[in-house]
């Protein structure tokens, strides 16, 4: 079992335990983090579970598909490297990452 950090826009830190394998947005919505809609329930159809993955740990985060690219182009507070949670399988490799949140989700 792993240790996430997601930070919300106000700089409020939330640390969500994870078993590998889980989605980030499952990792969100399973410990109540403010500000992961998931309206889709992970079926990259929305947007709304849109984290903006820190540097050092974005290359574990795997490249997105065409389906979040697509998603991903139409938010406003898209950065490089900005993914949607529920397109990210958590690994044992990402115990300690930390990840922040828009201020708003589509």
């Amino acid at each position: 079992m792993g240790k996430i950090t997601f930070i919300e826009h106000d700089d409020t830190e939330h640390v969500a335990e994870f078993e590998a394998g889980a989605s980030l947005m499952q990792v969100a919505v399973d410990n109540a983090i403010p500000g992961i809609d998931a309206d889709c329930g992970g079926e990259c159809a929305c947007g709304t579970c849109h984290l903006i993955v820190s540097d050092e740990w974005f290359d574990k985060t795997g490249t997105p598909g065409d389906d979040e690219e697509q998603m991903l182009s139409m938010t406003p507070e898209r950065a490089r490297t900005s993914r949607l949670g529920c397109q990210v399988k958590t690994t044992e490799a990402m115990d300690g990452m930390t990840v922040r949140l828009p201020e708003f989700q589509m």
